[in-house]
């Protein structure tokens, strides 16, 4: 059984979602905006810097973007990762081991 359809599709997924946080970050945008301070706040435990790093990407790669009003937001690419969390969060749930 084949999963890629052509190699390198799991590297080019991974090297967005494989950095510390940025998955956080999208499953807390699922639900519409978010200003700096909301996300820091969902994202507990994210360093300032580091959460601006992360947003930062995520613009430069068109995942997400920041109107200066409403805060940042999912873009229609963006959105495309969706299904992926929520398969994450589906086999988190099955085999999730208590730290």
């Amino acid at each position: 059984m084949k999963i890629e359809p052509k190699v390198g599709c799991i590297q080019s997924a991974i090297t967005i979602l494989g950095a510390k946080w940025t998955a956080l970050i999208l499953r807390d945008l699922m639900d519409g905006p978010k200003r700096f301070c909301e996300l820091q706040r969902l994202v507990a435990g994210i360093n300032p810097r580091t959460l601006t790093a992360r947003l930062l990407e995520l613009e430069d790669r068109g995942i997400v973007t920041n109107d200066g009003t409403t805060g940042y937001a999912l873009t229609p690419k963006g959105k495309d990762l969706l299904p992926i969390l929520k398969q994450m969060a589906t086999w988190g749930d099955k085999y999730h081991e208590p730290c």
